[in-house]
Formats: C-alpha cells, structure tokens, sequence
C-alpha cells in the first residue's frame, strides 16, 4: 500500500510542479527520472543497509563530539546559570552553531571546503543537465547557508538571467547550511536528518527542472567563484565564530517572536471558532500528509507541524513534534525529513536581502518570484518525504 501512495505522491508533486511550470516545452525528462532513481537509491542505502547505518552512525558520532567540545566553551562562560539536570535551549542546541560556524570558517581558510564543494558540484552537474555554477551553489549552499553562498559567486550574480538566477535562489531555500545540522540532530534522529540532506540535494534540481526549465549554452557555463579578501588565520576565525553568535542570536530571536504569534493566534482561533490556528492548518496540510505516506490517523497532527514549519521555521515546527506523543514512528521519521529545510515565508526575506545586498537590481527580481520560490522549495521537503517513507517502518 505504502507503494501506491508513494506513487500517488510522486505524481502529485511533480503534476504541481508542471502546473507551475514557466516554460513546459523545455522540460528534460531524462535527468528527471535519473535524480528520482537516484533518491530512491540514496534514500535505500541511508536508511535499509548496514552501509547507511554506519555512514550515519559515524556523522552523527562526528556531531556528538563537536558538541560535547562545544559544550565545554559554553560551560565556561555561562556555567552555574543551570541546575544539575535542567535543559536550556539556547545553551545546549543553538549556542554549538558558534562552535561549529569557527569549524566551517578554518575550513575555508585552508582551502578544504572550497575544492571539495567546487568538485562536488562539477560531478552534480554531469547528473542533473544543469550549469556549473547552479551545481556549485547547491552543495555550497548545504555547507555555507542560504544567504553566506551568494557572496562567493557576487561576481556573475548581476549577469544572471532571471531563470537562473531562480535556481540559486531554490537550491538556497531547499537545503540548510552545515553549521546548523548539529542542532538538528540534537531535536530529530540524525538518520532522518542525513538523509534529509541528500536528498532535498537532488529534490531541489528536479523540482527547479520542471517549475523553470532551461539549458545552458557551453559559453555561458562558467564558474566564478570570489576568492576571499586575503586575512589571517585569526581574522578569520574570529569572523566565523562571530557570524555563528549572530545565527545563534537570530534564531533565538525568531523563536521567541514566532512561537509567542502563534500562541496568541491560536488563543483567538480558540476563542472566536473553538478550533486552534494549528489545528485548522492541520486539515487543510493533511492531504498533503497522507499522500508522503503517513497514516491517515496522524495526518491532522503531521499537517499541523508542516504548516507550522512554513508559517514560522523549521526549528518551531521541530519543538512541536514534542507535542505530540501519539504520532506513530513512521509518522514521526517522514515528517522529521520534511522539516529539514529553510523552506518557509522568512526565508523569502533573507534570500533577497542577501542578494539586494550584493546587487539591487537582482535583489529586486529574487523578491518578485519569492513566493514561486517558497512554492518550489515545499515541493522539494514533500518530494525528499515521500522518498524517504518508501524506507521508514
């Protein structure tokens, strides 16, 4: 049954998807059904083999020591703040992006990240019939974050026709940077996490290859990637770990303004209707629920976290699984990779800031077609969802 209904939900968001389509004739059908194999692949080895489940073990071992490191900063400064036994937020799961952030930015200074993210994305290009430069910024995107990617190829930013410039922007709100990926883990199952990676990885080109079709001339297929202002080992870490702080800071600050917004509004949902904010968008996101594979029974509650991820972040929606303890394991991996994404309304914002900042005028266009955006990228959490659930239990 679980197989029908991932055909179901195949054709479902690949029929929205051509829905939405600009340019119909151009699809590319043959990079399409090689990504979607190629999902299903992924999604079969992280999750049903041994193979996958040291592959995870050893990232998620990886994780669990840099935070134990982590923490021994964080003691340092805020020790004595809390109880034996009690649990901040704040301290244990957003203040390790400082850490991790300083990691990403010595990385860079030795010149790791950029050779393996430049021939990464050489090799995706090869699979997804896609540019050098659309292929670069998607792995770039998965280490560096949505907004940070956009400064290392500022040089073609303002030479980009519009479609291409469509496809940075998506694979920017598909995927989510690596400097976050350990506070994933501490909320969710890093198995569902890692596998969430991969495969929005992929998803975002096959959604991007049918919502915005095109091909890149070979004289037009260029990488340009801006090599940092040379700095000193120390003025770079310091950048690193003070651009972490202020991830830290902001997601803190979104939680607080968000989570007490949608308090208030399902108090006067339930007050005016009888019904809550969250519940009403569970029905109307249940649909969609039920055709990634989860069990009917759950389909309200699961719709309810998705629409919350989209209405606020991935990181509230995370905090709301808490809240419901009945939803079955099955209901609970599948929706657990749908929220691994910066797929929601504030995202729209940080990416056309981030690119007004490097050019107005392309900045312009990126918040035209924000919501086309937004749209793509919930296509491609449904779609890694759906091929994820083929595999959960």
């Amino acid at each position: 049954m679980k197989f029908l209904i991932a055909i179901l939900g195949l054709l479902v968001v690949l029929g929205l998807s051509y829905i939405a389509s600009n340019n119909k004739k151009n699809i590319r059908y043959k990079p399409l059904i090689i990504m979607v194999v190629l999902q299903v692949i992924l999604a079969f080895v992280l999750l049903n083999t041994l193979a996958g489940a040291v592959l995870i073990k050893g990232f998620s071992s990886m994780f669990e020591k840099l935070l134990g490191y982590a923490h021994t900063g964080i003691e340092f400064v805020f020790g004595g703040l809390l109880n034996e036994g009690q649990f901040s937020f704040f301290l244990s799961v957003l203040l390790p992006i400082v850490f991790i952030s300083a990691l990403i930015g010595i990385l860079q200074y030795i010149k790791v990240l950029p050779f393996i993210v430049k021939y990464i994305g050489l090799v995706l290009s090869k699979i997804n019939g896609m540019g050098k430069l659309e292929s670069y910024n998607a792995v770039a995107s998965a280490i560096l974050g949505q907004s940070e990617v956009f400064i290392s190829v500022k040089k073609q930013i303002g030479l980009l026709p519009k479609h291409r410039l469509y496809t940075l922007c998506a694979s920017a709100m598909s995927t989510v940077s690596m400097s976050i990926v350990g506070s994933y883990m501490q909320i969710l199952d890093p198995k569902y996490v890692v596998t969430a990676l991969v495969l929005n990885l992929f998803g975002g080109f096959i959604i991007a290859s049918i919502l915005n079709p095109y091909k890149v001339e070979p004289e037009d297929d260029i990488l340009q990637v801006q090599e940092e202002e040379k700095q000193s080992f120390f003025e770079v870490l310091g950048e690193y770990i003070l651009d972490g702080f202020k991830v830290a800071i902001i997601v803190a600050a979104m939680l607080i303004g968000f989570i007490a917004m949608i308090a208030l509004v399902n108090g006067l949902f339930s007050g005016i209707i009888g019904i809550s904010f969250q519940e009403l968008l569970g029905y109307i996101f249940a649909p969609f629920a039920f055709i990634m594979g989860i069990p009917w029974k759950d389909a309200v509650d699961a719709g309810s976290i998705m629409a919350t991820k989209m209405v606020s972040n991935e990181f509230v929606a995370m905090l709301e699984l808490e809240k419901y303890p009945n939803l079955s394991a099955r209901a609970v991996g599948i929706v657990s990779v749908f929220l691994v994404s910066f797929a929601n309304f504030s995202s729209i914002g940080i990416i056309a800031g981030a690119v007004k900042g490097l050019h107005e005028k392309q900045g312009n266009v990126v918040a035209r077609f924000g919501l086309k955006l937004l749209y793509g990228a919930t296509l491609v959490s449904v779609l890694s969802a759906i091929i994820a659930g083929l595999f959960i239990k």
